[in-house]
């Protein structure tokens, strides 16, 4: 497939007046070229910011990447110049933000707004032809061309998912990045987005970040998975390693342990203990030792190394460690 995404050890803080906030912490991720990759974790765990830094759309003002490598394609994103981030974002690489009713300009028509996207990145292409291709992406999303001429404001929130997902697709780019973008739908439309999200995937081969809380999701939808947790990936492999459950980070298992499982009987569910730590004042060792049920001392002092199991599965936990575990 050839590999399109690279992240190598990037390091992202926000710059408050209270502390530094540190939202990632040495994240390494690949994504290969029509390959759909699942990034799960819990709200705080810097899943947005991610996406934000690969975009290159951090707060100007407080957010700043202060280590590590973006690299999309042959395009060096974290040394690029907003001129050259305008000509990719759109073009190359689009993204569908969390809440479509703030995605919209509520003063435009749809299909101004989809038309506006082609007239940055394909000025060479006549009126007729822009209008044609923004009916061609309508229709290709399942909303009548004749409807091009309508606001915001009359459409229910899965239509208005679909015209933000339109304007993500109408140049066809090569990556999508989507931040939970069935969050705010019903559990019936999540099934539309998702099926018409499948068929995008197949048509145009694009690779996409799929960003959600949904492990159902990501089973249903993805090729592979990464778990993010205080701003590190602590596990990362195929839909089928993760979730066979054999082999998996304790973060990991506690976030199994909070789905329901419609074939046995219980009273409660299962909560991961503790919180989060910090992000302006992380600890030395182990992020998620205060809430781990196999800490010990070695896990206070020192961060672990990711330690791949077998084909690519990578888990960020001592317990893995040579001889620690029989794999």
């Amino acid at each position: 497939m050839g590999n399109l995404l690279t992240v190598r050890d990037l390091h992202v803080r926000y710059h408050t007046d209270g502390a530094d906030v540190y939202a990632l912490n040495g994240i390494n991720l690949d994504i290969n070229r029509g390959e759909v990759v699942g990034l799960v974790g819990e709200t705080g765990a810097g899943k947005s910011t991610l996406a934000l830094s690969i975009m290159k759309l951090l707060p100007a003002d407080f957010g700043e990447i202060i280590k590590g490598s973006i690299c999309f394609d042959d395009i060096n994103v974290t040394d690029s110049d907003n001129l050259r981030m305008q000509k990719l974002r759109g073009r190359r690489i689009s993204m569908i933000f969390q809440d479509p009713m703030t995605s919209l300009n509520p003063t435009m028509t749809i299909g101004k707004q989809i038309y506006e996207v082609l007239k940055l990145h394909h000025p060479q292409m006549d009126e007729k032809e822009k209008w044609r291709r923004v009916e061609q992406v309508l229709q290709m999303v399942g909303i009548p061309p004749s409807r091009k001429n309508d606001y915001p404001h009359q459409f229910s929130g899965g239509m208005k998912q679909r015209v933000v997902i339109a304007i993500s697709l109408v140049c066809e780019p090569e990556l999508l990045i989507a931040d939970e973008p069935t969050t705010a739908l019903d559990v019936t439309i999540q099934a539309q987005i998702l099926a018409l999200m499948s068929n995008l995937r197949t048509e145009l081969n694009t690779a996409m970040l799929l960003i959600t809380h949904d492990l159902g999701i990501v089973a249903e939808f993805c090729d592979r998975v990464a778990v993010e947790y205080c701003g590190e990936i602590i596990e990362y492999g195929s839909v089928e390693d993760i979730f066979s459950k054999k082999f998996n980070h304790p973060y990991t298992e506690g976030l199994f342990k909070c789905i329901v499982n419609v074939l046995e009987k219980t009273e409660r569910l299962t909560p991961i203990k503790g919180y989060m730590a910090d992000p302006t004042d992380l600890p030395r060792g182990c992020k998620f030792a205060d809430r781990c049920d196999y800490c010990t001392d070695k896990c206070r002092l020192e961060s672990p190394d990711i330690y791949t199991l077998s084909n690519g599965h990578g888990i960020k936990c001592y317990r893995f460690q040579k001889g620690e575990i029989e794999i």
